[in-house]
């Protein structure tokens, strides 16, 4: 009996995966990192709105005694808020106005809230920006100095200098020194910030001394310590005493090859420490007087002015969720293995 011969099944080729373009895998990350910031902020104004509306009736509160005195106010306000209206349906018609650049009118002045916030908006991100300008700079060479003087005297007074200030709460701090460049030792800086009618804070630098310098003491020793212990774990790696045996100096090993790797850390506690400047700027703006967004939100609590209070609320919440995106970015764009995982 003969056995015929048979052939092999032929085998199918399986074609290899073909990896994501760069930019394309970037697009997905970035679209899927925007759509998880859209999706915070939209959570953030339900709880911002239902924590307004359940602090009780925003027209008995402003009116007080006259509530009951002054039918028409009573109806105008109402009208304002449109109190007659279901919460949900009350909701969504405050979003859509959010959303259009419309987030009502101010209860205690009647204007616009878009037209009075603006100006301090400005003024807030004005007064961040110079922070986070001298605030940097400074923590990352104070984080040189102590990195480079480890388990030594100078690394010593540095880290419990550090620790002190980073146990002070920020307006502490300001009042430590408002009493000591301002009032009692020495004179030289006004103790609140000095602005005209229509003018600008910066017009009269010499009164954002002490905001801008309380904001950079209560912000600096957190990054410092972030930016010194990625110091110290990179300056033990082996490419760094591979410099340092080639005999690199240590000034450029540390400007060059450490400082290069610790930046990605510093990135983040950065971010972190700036979007919680978005929130306690309130403090400092109200103990100098500053006319931003913090001061006015205490002035619109204060009055009870709930559209105020949303939109102010609102734009911190928006600033926090983009800083904290931007860092992200910024990690990714500085760190090779991580941009070759998005891009694979």
């Amino acid at each position: 009996m003969t056995q015929v011969a048979t052939l092999p099944d032929p085998v199918e080729e399986v074609a290899a995966p073909r990896s994501r373009s760069g930019a394309a895998a970037w697009g997905l990350w970035l679209a899927r990192r925007i759509g998880l910031a859209v999706l915070t902020l939209w959570l953030v104004s339900i709880l911002v709105y239902v924590a307004t509306a359940a602090l009780g009736d925003p027209v008995r509160a402003i009116l007080g005694r006259d509530y009951n005195s002054n039918p028409g106010r009573v109806a105008q306000l109402e009208a304002q808020l449109n109190s007659d209206q279901p919460l949900v349906q009350r909701y969504f018609s405050w979003l859509g106005g959010l959303v259009t650049g419309d987030p009502g009118t101010s209860l205690a002045n009647q204007q616009p809230v878009g037209e009075l916030i603006s100006g301090n908006v400005v003024n807030t991100l004005v007064l961040v920006l110079l922070s986070a300008i001298v605030m940097i700079p400074v923590a990352f060479l104070i984080a040189m100095v102590s990195a480079h003087f480890r388990r030594r005297r100078p690394d010593t007074a540095i880290q419990t200098v550090l620790l002190a200030l980073a146990g002070l709460p920020e307006f502490v701090i300001g009042v430590l020194l408002v009493a000591l460049l301002s009032t009692t030792v020495f004179k030289v800086f006004p103790a609140v910030t000095l602005t005209t009618m229509g003018g600008r804070p910066w017009d009269a630098p010499e009164s954002m001394v002490l905001p801008v310098l309380t904001l950079v003491l209560a912000v600096a020793p957190y990054v410092s310590r972030i930016v010194r212990s990625t110091l110290l774990d990179v300056l033990d790696s082996d490419y760094v005493e591979l410099a340092r045996l080639k005999g690199i100096p240590e000034p450029v090993v540390m400007r060059r090859h450490a400082l290069l790797n610790a930046i990605v850390p510093g990135v983040q506690v950065i971010a972190l420490q700036l979007a919680w400047l978005a929130g306690g700027v309130v403090v400092v703006e109200t103990l100098f007087s500053y006319p931003g967004v913090g001061l006015q939100l205490v002035d619109s609590v204060r009055n009870h002015d709930v559209p105020m209070v949303q939109a102010l609320s609102m734009i911190i919440a928006a600033v926090y969720v983009v800083v904290n995106l931007v860092a992200d970015v910024l990690s990714i764009l500085l760190t090779p293995r991580a941009r070759t995982a998005i891009s694979s």
